[in-house]
């Protein structure tokens, strides 16, 4: 299995995001995330990698875009398949790094960190040979991604809290020599404690850009949010769009 396997996201997670991750349904942070997409298709087609319950993918076909997903976890799929609207959506489960549909897209995107699922240099590389195979020339893929928090943490210190509320934790712990960064979570919802973990590779936006050029594409924009606020050394996510190069280096 590679990357974060498919029993992190099963059944129990599946019926549950919406309710564990609140916070990514509130329409300020879908609205923004669709129009961007909106645009960036341009009336054409898109294929979400990790498509999960549909968060994106169900707003953007409302837009008139049509959306195929891939995604490894069938119990996301099943979720997604409950939800108005999945009809005009189709899904091929399958690894993203290496899994693909056969027609080619104007737009490719893969939201909400999760190129960092894939827990290998080699394997998020070929992520970008994949997408880039896939892409119309002068098509766009589109990742959100976090910055890593090494500069918050204390001196000798391996942990940083990056939730801290009253009904949820989340703690993620670096080992710096691996680039392995485990994401651990604990939600207590009626009364009852949830408890999930799952380990990711950390990828800097320098690098994504090489991974980006190996593949023929290069930056076109690189934004903060998906309000398009500008990219500094104090943000911490980045939207980045790299655009299909003429010829696509094998």
């Amino acid at each position: 299995m590679r990357g974060v396997p498919e029993s992190h996201f099963d059944e129990r997670i599946a019926k549950r995001y919406q309710v564990l991750w609140p916070e990514l349904f509130a329409p300020s942070v879908v609205e923004p995330a669709v129009d961007v997409l909106a645009d960036l298709a341009r009336g054409g087609a898109a294929l979400e990698l990790g498509i999960g319950t549909g968060r994106l993918a169900l707003p953007l076909s409302r837009r008139g875009v049509h959306v195929h997903g891939i995604e490894l976890s069938a119990a996301m799929v099943a979720q997604l398949q409950t939800e108005p609207g999945a009809d005009r959506i189709h899904v091929t489960i399958g690894d993203f790094a290496t899994t693909r549909v056969g027609p080619t897209f104007g737009l490719a995107y893969l939201v909400r960190n999760t190129i960092t699922n894939l827990t290998t240099q080699d394997e998020q590389v070929e992520c970008f040979r994949n997408v880039a195979a896939q892409l119309e020339v002068g098509g766009c893929f589109v990742i959100e991604n976090y910055i890593p928090e090494l500069q918050r943490l204390p001196p000798g210190e391996t942990i940083h809290p990056f939730t801290v509320e009253p009904s949820h934790l989340g703690f993620e712990e670096y080992d710096v020599a691996t680039q392995i960064a485990i994401s651990h979570h604990y939600w207590l919802i009626d009364g009852e404690l949830e408890v999930f973990s799952s380990p990711h590779r950390y990828v800097w936006p320098s690098e994504l850009d090489l991974m980006a050029r190996i593949a023929g594409m290069t930056l076109r924009e690189r934004w903060s949010d998906w309000n398009r606020e500008p990219f500094t050394s104090d943000s911490r996510s980045h939207i980045s769009v790299w655009q299909k190069d003429d010829a696509l280096v094998p």
